[in-house]
């Protein structure tokens, strides 16, 4: 049996659509071990009784898709416990935590058995790139799976890359969840096919400034200006408007404030000058909760180190 603790993640930060992410101190957690007989999933916290508890589970199929890339006959039987933090739906990457947890496990488990003739590990790097692949971009799954903060992009024969960079510490997120979802496939639905030039020239140089404000320059103007963003957010706001007004409120007194990936939840970041800002224009419907930036990404543990 081994254990993988993933990361939720925050993705676009305002105007790093689709490229800029950040891993936060909330966790899933995943006990998984190849058995003789069937599959059997047992999800606690955030889904249970809702989500599939067979082959349909994400982190099952991500371990069936993974054994095929390596190359391995699949297993007749998988036990997964799912100790599930993240809130699904919301904008926080409990998709991305779920498929890296599924491919770092079956890389795990894989390694320990005794492997056919051209069965083979996956290396880091490939692994970013299935995880990009099931996820269909790599913006969440580059943090899950390194920590800290990412730019990612892909390369024009389809691989994904990324860079890793360290925020500055006296930055902290402040992760503002309502008990409403938005799906990622609804969100992105209303986005229109093309942008004005200038929006996108827009959004280049605030997501440039947005690197430069989070790692040297954590000054709370610097961060306001840094999170505009003209290629997103105003298209999605019709699906989550609490949300959307909530960032508008909390802009209007100085907080840099974002919605978080595809929403509904916002992230604002919150520094020594902006900190006691954010309750009061919060209303009861929203969780309010004071992250720290994960640093390491996805986690592994075998037997002997837990």
């Amino acid at each position: 049996m081994i254990t993988v603790r993933v990361p939720a993640t925050s993705a676009n930060l305002g105007p790093g659509f689709d490229t800029l992410g950040l891993a936060l101190g909330m966790y899933d957690e995943v006990e998984a071990e190849l058995t003789g007989d069937q599959v059997q999933v047992t999800v606690e916290g955030q889904g249970e009784g809702e989500l599939d508890l067979g082959e349909g589970h994400l982190v099952v199929k991500a371990m069936r898709k993974t054994f095929d890339r390596m190359g391995m006959e699949q297993p007749s039987g998988i036990r997964l416990l799912c100790r599930n933090r993240i809130p699904h739906a919301r904008g926080l990457g409990s998709s991305s935590a779920a498929i890296c947890a599924g491919i770092l496990a079956a890389r795990a488990l894989g390694s320990q058995r005794t492997s056919p003739e051209g069965a083979r590990t996956l290396s880091d790097d490939e692994v970013f790139a299935l995880a990009t692949e099931m996820e269909g971009h790599p913006d969440n799954v580059a943090p899950c799976l390194a920590g800290n903060l990412t730019i990612s992009w892909t390369d024009h024969g389809g691989s994904p890359h990324m860079v890793k960079v360290t925020p500055d510490a006296r930055i902290r997120p402040v992760v503002l969840v309502p008990s409403a979802r938005v799906s990622t496939e609804t969100a992105r639905g209303l986005l229109p096919k093309d942008v004005p030039h200038k929006d996108a020239s827009f959004n280049a140089g605030r997501a440039a400034l947005l690197i430069a404000a989070l790692t040297l320059r954590p000054e709370s103007e610097l961060l306001l200006a840094a999170t505009e963003d003209r290629l997103h957010q105003k298209y999605r706001a019709p699906a989550m408007r609490d949300s959307a007004d909530l960032v508008e409120r909390l802009r209007a007194v100085g907080v840099p404030a974002v919605v978080s990936g595809a929403g509904p939840t916002v992230l604002a970041f919150s520094t020594p000058d902006t900190q006691d800002l954010i309750a009061p224009e919060v209303g009861n419907d929203w969780h309010i909760q004071l992250m720290d930036v994960d640093p390491d990404g996805a986690n592994v543990q075998f037997p002997e180190t837990r």
